[in-house]
């Protein structure tokens, strides 16, 4: 029997046993596709991968039963007809044994657990070659990826359906999205991601040898889902412009674009955003066996300078004046989590790492993040691979806010240590609710384990600067739902014995979830006179915002303050709109056409035009494209469930003026009663 990746190669027959590695020659890497992955039989020996029966022992039966799909370090069976000799069990190494019964031979072959992930051929003697996948082990304590929870594992690797977390820190929204990591061809995919990585292309040996390592496989993920530097997957775009391709809130899954990629030849997929890329990630480390799960961070820094702070620069009309690269506070932003033992550091960092894959700077020459562990970043060593200090920023960076006079000097209007990083959350392992995971990246604000672990990141312990010290600053607003018009109050308090008269500007905008404006809505200076209190009323109405509103669905107010002594306070909120949701209707039937009714309010006063929902579901139905031009907003549709069990429909619409609507139903889907258990 012969089996080889690669670069791994294993050989034994009646005469031979070879457990040394070496090369294969000869053969692309199309050429180790699993669904070549079948049973066949030859004119002299008859094979039985035994698909259905591994496949269902490895928990990989969600793939199908066409191909054989294993995980290492956990042995799996093969039945043929045909004499040969048991292999001694080798630790580390393929080994294999037999159970002969008449003219059949069951063997069972153990792999290391730390096998390169990847695409294996097995043949026997002189027979034609056949092919299987390895991914990484679920069962074993061996793999570097072990998790012992069953609960967690059922999470963050055999879940198909994910929730993500957008708006803001204190008005915190869920999008649910399709990972669909057991769909028919992903795992092809997948290895594909990894073959044409600049490593896998240009140093092919030494890449399979070091697919054994989720370090370097996840690194390599991180890099080749976006697009900036390689073949990667999917190209980022934050302008608004995405008229030759696809706005990143269209995508309510990751299949379509893991498809469009690989059928377009390898081709960049446009467009994507933090969340798009965290979730594609998600779904290829989720096939590879990595248990991974999406994190979403609150008032999230990019602290482009790599000095734990972000500077805002603006004039008295409130309009930014920082040149250059911009340091920025996005609303939110997405990364991924992987589980796995950390054996290139020192001991205690093993767990959970950080690994973002959006193109944010370059680490090592290139845009990719991690693995970071998330222990280093609480407890401040910035000095652990991969990347802790640009994370360790993400989470704890000052906001440091500076008036430019029009002299060009500089005045240090407020410095706040508690803007950054709130609210960390992800899909909880135990139901679809949020889990809060704050206090793994970071101590309580204020306390002194949190000064500390500034001293020890290098980073200047400042307390937060309330401004003049007698005037306060906030900002309050009604509920505010997209199509209607809402007020804003902003409130200035006199904690002073003395009346004085302050200056306050008020400047309201459409942005993106990463701040960057794009229209401004109305700006207004007012000189008040400041007793105990007083409150400024603003309304926002649609006419005016609806124009201005981005994608993303922001409005940004920002207030300044200033008194007769020239003290400065600063304030700004971002405030979401609130959507409104789809309903979806339809009744389960057993493996069965089903019919679903779609369904929303429109909420604005105007008609919808060019509409169109995107709707797909893990084991119900791919992507697909419904369009309506119809004032009522509602839409019937049907799709055969492909695979059995409770299943995920997700929904997306997309009109002219109006985006980024979604809905999703749970959906039984029971199997065909001649179907086996």
């Amino acid at each position: 029997m012969h089996l080889n990746t690669h670069t791994n190669e294993v050989q034994c027959n009646r005469f031979q046993k070879d457990l040394s590695p070496s090369v294969t020659e000869g053969l692309d890497s199309k050429d180790f596709s699993p669904r070549r992955v079948e049973e066949k039989k030859l004119d002299w020996i008859e094979w039985n991968l035994q698909c259905r029966v591994n496949n269902r022992a490895h928990r990989t039966k969600e793939m199908g039963s066409e191909w054989l799909v294993v995980r290492r370090g956990q042995p799996f069976s093969l039945l043929l007809q045909l004499r040969v000799s048991d292999s001694r069990e080798q630790p580390g190494k393929w080994w294999f044994n037999q159970q002969t019964a008449q003219s059949e031979v069951l063997l069972s072959i153990h792999s290391p657990a730390d096998a390169p992930v990847g695409v294996y051929s097995v043949a026997v003697l002189l027979s034609d070659l056949v092919f299987f996948a390895s991914v990484c082990a679920l069962l074993s304590a061996a793999d570097c990826v072990y998790l012992a929870d069953e609960q967690l594992l059922q999470e963050y690797v055999l879940n198909e359906n994910g929730i993500l977390y957008q708006g803001s820190w204190d008005q915190i929204t869920s999008l649910p999205w399709n990972f669909g990591q057991f769909e028919k061809g992903v795992v092809d995919i997948c290895f594909e991601v990894l073959d044409y990585s600049p490593a896998a292309l240009k140093h092919p040996e030494m890449d399979m040898r070091k697919r054994a390592d989720p370090v370097y496989v996840s690194r390599t993920i991180t890099a080749m889902v976006n697009a900036n530097d390689d073949r990667g997957v999917v190209l980022g775009r934050w302008d608004g412009d995405y008229g030759d391709g696809v706005a990143p809130t269209r995508w309510t899954g990751s299949i379509p674009i893991l498809r469009r990629w690989s059928e377009g030849g390898t081709q960049r997929v446009r467009y994507g955003q933090c969340w798009v890329f965290s979730a594609v990630a998600c779904t290829i480390l989720r096939c590879l066996g990595i248990p991974t799960r999406c994190v979403t961070n609150y008032s999230s820094a990019h602290d482009t300078e790599g000095n734990v702070s972000v500077d805002f620069l603006f004039n008295e009309h409130l309009e930014n004046v920082s040149e250059g690269r911009k340091d920025m506070i996005w609303n939110y932003h997405c990364w991924v989590e992987s589980w796995m033992r950390r054996e290139d550091l020192p001991k205690g960092y093993d767990g959970w790492q950080v690994l973002d894959p959006t193109p944010q700077e370059r680490s090592d020459g290139v845009y990719c993040c991690g693995p970071c562990p998330v222990l280093a970043v609480r407890e401040g060593e910035v000095g652990m691979k991969y990347d802790t200090t640009f994370v360790f920023s993400e989470v704890n960076a000052d906001l440091i806010c500076w008036m430019v006079r029009p002299d060009g000097e500089r005045t240090r209007v407020s410095t706040n240590s508690d803007t950054v990083g709130r609210n960390i959350s992800t899909k909880s392992a135990y139901g679809d609710y949020r889990e809060d995971i704050t206090a793994n990246y970071k101590y309580p604000e204020g306390s002194l384990m949190e000064r500390e672990v500034y001293r020890k990141a290098g980073k200047r312990v400042s307390r937060p600067d309330g401004g003049s010290g007698q005037l306060v600053l906030s900002i309050k607003h009604t509920q505010a739902v997209h199509g209607t018009d809402f007020d804003v109050f902003v409130e200035v308090h006199n904690i002073g014995r003395e009346d004085t008269l302050a200056q306050l500007t008020v400047m309201s905008s459409g942005v993106t979830y990463n701040s960057l404006q794009r229209g401004e809505l109305n700006s207004f200076p007012l000189l008040t006179h400041c007793p105990l209190a007083h409150k400024e009323v603003m309304r926002l109405r649609y006419e005016h915002y609806g124009a201005c509103v981005t994608e993303h669905n922001l409005i940004r107010v920002t207030a300044l303050l200033q008194d007769s002594g020239q003290h400065v306070v600063l304030r700004e909120v971002n405030i979401p709109l609130k959507m409104p949701r789809l309903f979806v209707i339809g009744e389960a039937v057993v493996s069965r056409r089903l019919m679903a009714l779609i369904s929303f309010t429109n909420p604005l006063p105007v008609t919808l035009k060019r509409g169109v929902f995107t709707v797909e579901g893990a084991g119900l139905t791919g992507a697909q494209e419904i369009h309506t031009d119809r004032q009522t907003v509602a839409v019937k549709f049907s799709f055969k469930p492909i695979r059995a069990g409770i299943r995920k429909l997700v929904v997306d619409f997309d009109s002219d003026i109006l985006r980024d609507v979604k809905g999703e139903a749970m959906i039984i889907v029971r199997k065909k009663s001649s179907e086996n258990a």
